[in-house]
């Protein structure tokens, strides 16, 4: 070799928080690795394990160390802080190995912990790492560097996935929304030291020579620029893996043979930036997003995923209506936090939860996690109570006068619907419902005494009584329902209308506009017109009269798309194969049929249009179409009754729409909203993204968006087994083509959820506005719509 070498070993243990044990006795594991830590480095300190010198342990994350210090006592706590300080024990800043899941809000304030307790103990920390995750949102670089954790060292996992800027272990500038720096190690696998076979096996020393050697190598015959080069290592080559003071006996005995050739040191995460940074080699700089190849594992678990959405909504209007926690409960938000980002946290489920799904360890671990959520929307929820309580919400009472608040959370001012429910037994002006509702009652403004218009929908219970209402930002206003004498009318019109069997199928003829019916519905935005074998055939803008359908659309809107890949071989196997298509090439594909439509309801308000679909894998898939009548806004919702699969399939929702050559997509993400396929990293992943909120189509002109309420998985361009094309100039053309909600998935082999059966309702709404704003305020605008309104109950 034509160098001196310096092999830098980072020594860590891999938090995989449900991969091979129950996700407590795992959080046991790591508060016993980091006295053991301490145990080692004390005999070392007293002389009883001389040959262990120069050990050094890195904790992977701070979740970790807090985990410790909540249950470990003063004594450890004491020599734990003791030997952070003298370099021997580092801390990555990092909370956990993350999922895109996870809110900005919440990442944030779980950094702040982190820095927080590095500058309470005046400790010089700056880096984080991260293993096993494929990619981060582009405002997770941003929310560490507020943090002041400029450097990141990530050990990818190329299994389904790749290291982006297409080659692994080098340096690369970060740079995030704000123009800030973040310095990147785009490291290798976080095992990949003992690959080196470094942990103690004295028979294995020429294969470790051999590869240690072969390795830098092949280095040197690439023009790597630098004299060293890091890897992380485990004390035995598992997730979660105990120490191993016995490292550095190998350590030792190959410096003592190879120290004129390679020498290797075990250093620390926070030493080895400090030498990077310290190099002549120039850096480069990269912006952009950096999607996670993983992230589609949340597509296993819909269910709870949908609980977790739910959960995040009310954190954000916890925060938007207390901004200040004077009227929830400090304790329910902060442990609502943690459950929030126990979820996120990137471990699904248990290692053989594909391979053996019948297995009691795969199950309780699946209810484990799901637990997370739940707990976290159960949390949240008696938060949001607790501040609607302190804003004067009741509980249910007899002989209510039927008044209510309804407050406008959000920092714009809001035109939209909102829906207050009567149980059925309560009364309205001293009369109960025992007869149709709509018609009969009026929602009244108490402010200007307007009569707002609104209709009524059965629902289980009760009644739904949904209304338009504007409002300034964060303003409240009353409003009463109260009953309205109906006018009673026998005649029957004069026009051709509706015949004696009450069938709306007339088109409009002069001195008359239509009624909405299954061919078209037309409001004051949208023309809809529906083909009868296969949905919704065009969705018009009916200011412009251009199509708002994605021309080389292959499905209709919302009509799902189904797809199983026979096995072949076994349930893993098959899945290994697919390397990073989500699919076999042997993929059986269904397009959802159509069966029935009908109009449900016709109000004031909405249309609602009901259509049932045949789908193979599914015993129901209906779409529920609320047509809003002079408000530029369609609610959509998808449900779904999904039959068990063992097979690797996947369940799409098609999202094809378009507004024309000049159309841009752009997407929000944890902290970011950027153009996918274009803004993001070379050499990314962009077949598919996970989001936070929605979705926008832009172009000059106008923009529509689509709020993805519950379901965060979205993919892009084909459907069919093709070669990945892994971010570039190239891929630019990618951020017009078609654009599918992504739901279910059980592609992965090991670790995450295989049976996918179970009734669904995923929501989404479509917004079309001509209002000038850009890409942040449109996104902003879908956080909007999915949290809405906020209205309950008051005493006058």
């Amino acid at each position: 070799m034509k160098k001196k070498w310096k092999l830098y070993l980072i020594h860590h243990s891999h938090t995989d928080i449900g991969y091979t044990d129950r996700q407590e006795k795992i959080e046991r594991y790591h508060v016993d690795f980091i006295k053991r830590v301490i145990d080692i480095l004390d005999s070392i300190e007293d002389g009883t394990k001389k040959e262990w010198r120069g050990y050094k342990w890195t904790c992977e994350n701070f979740w970790q160390v807090e985990q410790f210090l909540a249950n470990s006592d003063e004594v450890y706590q004491k020599k734990f802080e003791k030997y952070v300080k003298a370099g021997l024990i580092d801390i990555s800043l990092s909370y956990l190995n993350m999922t895109e899941l996870v809110d900005n809000r919440v990442l944030d304030n779980m950094l702040q912990k982190c820095r927080k307790y590095a500058d309470s103990k005046q400790l010089s920390l700056n880096s984080a790492m991260t293993a096993d995750i494929n990619g981060f949102a582009w405002g997770y670089a941003e929310t560490m560097h507020k943090n002041n954790i400029v450097n990141l060292f990530s050990c990818l996992h190329t299994h389904h996935g790749m290291f982006p800027l297409y080659k692994k272990q080098m340096p690369f500038w970060w740079e995030t929304p704000q123009s800030n720096k973040v310095l990147v190690w785009n490291g290798d696998h976080y095992q990949i030291g003992n690959d080196f076979m470094m942990v103690p096996t004295p028979e294995q020393f020429e294969e470790r020579e051999k590869r240690i050697f072969g390795y830098f190598d092949n280095l040197e015959q690439e023009g790597y620029p630098y004299d060293f080069a890091p890897a992380m290592i485990s004390g035995v080559v598992t997730d979660n893996s105990p120490p191993n003071g016995r490292l550095m006996e190998v350590i030792h005995q190959w410096n003592a043979k190879h120290d004129g050739q390679v020498e290797v040191e075990l250093v620390t995460l926070n030493h080895f930036f400090e030498v990077l940074r310290n190099q002549t080699v120039d850096i480069p700089t990269y912006a952009g997003d950096w999607p996670d190849w993983w992230a589609d594992g949340v597509g296993s678990t819909p269910a709870p995923t949908k609980i977790y959405r739910d959960a995040q909504r009310k954190y954000n209007l916890s925060n938007k209506l207390d901004p200040n926690n004077q009227l929830g409960n400090p304790r329910f938000l902060q442990e609502a936090e943690y459950q929030l980002m126990m979820y996120a946290e990137h471990t699904w489920g248990y290692s053989s939860s594909v391979g053996e799904p019948w297995n009691t360890l795969v199950n309780d671990l699946d209810y484990r996690k799901g637990a997370y959520a739940v707990n976290a929307n159960q949390l949240i929820s008696k938060n949001l109570d607790e501040i609607l309580s302190n804003l004067g919400e009741v509980s249910l009472q007899t002989d209510r006068e039927k008044v209510f608040k309804v407050i406008n959370p959000h920092r714009h001012p809001v035109t939209d619907y909102t829906k207050v429910h009567i149980k059925y037994w309560e009364t309205v002006d001293g009369e109960g419902f025992g007869f149709k509702l709509d018609g009969f009652v009026e929602v009244v403004d108490c402010q200007s005494n307007e009569v707002l218009a609104s209709q009524v929908n059965d629902v289980p219970g009760g009644k739904d009584i949904e209304f338009a209402i504007s409002l300034a930002p964060r303003e409240e206003r009353l409003v009463k329902v109260r009953r309205v004498q109906p006018i009673e009318t026998n005649a029957a019109p004069n026009h051709a209308h509706i015949g004696t069997e009450r069938i709306a199928d007339l088109a409009p003829y002069p001195g008359y506009a239509g009624i909405a019916n299954t061919h078209v519905v037309e409001t004051t935005d949208y023309r809809i017109t529906f083909n009868h074998k296969t949905g919704i055939e065009s969705l018009k803008d009916k200011h412009s009269g251009k199509e708002l359908i994605h021309p080389d659309a292959l499905y209709a809107p919302f009509a799902g798309v189904y797809e199983k890949t026979p096995i072949t071989t076994d349930a893993c196997s098959v899945r290994r194969q697919m390397g990073r298509n989500r699919k076999g090439r042997i993929a059986e594909r269904h397009a959802a049929v159509l069966t029935d439509i009908k109009k449900e309801a016709d109000g004031v308000l909405y249309t609602t249009i009901k259509m049932d679909f045949q789908l193979e894998g599914t015993k129901m898939y209906a779409v529920i179409l609320k047509i809003y009548k002079t408000a530029p806004k369609i609610a959509v919702t998808v449900r779904i009754q999904k039959q068990n699969e063992w097979d690797p399939e996947n369940l799409y929702i098609p999202l094809p729409f378009s507004l024309g050559e000049a159309s841009e997509l752009f997407i929000e993400k944890t902290g970011t909203v950027f153009k996918p396929g274009v803004d993001q990293l070379p050499g990314t992943n962009t077949d598919f993204y996970l989001l936070q909120n929605g979705l926008a189509f832009k172009n000059q002109e106008k923009a529509l968006l689509v709020a993805i309420k519950d379901t965060p998985l979205i993919t892009l361009g084909t459907l069919e087994h093709h070669e990945i094309q892994l971010c570039s100039e190239k891929t630019h053309d990618k951020n017009n083509e078609l654009v599918y909600s992504w739901p279910m998935n059980n592609f992965w082999e090991t670790n995450f959820k295989v049976d996918l059966s179970g009734f669904y309702e995923f929501d989404y709404q479509l917004y079309l506005t001509d209002q000038p704003q850009n890409e942040f305020q449109l996104l902003e605008k879908c956080q909007e719509l999915n949290e809405g309104l906020v209205a309950f109950a008051v005493n006058p």
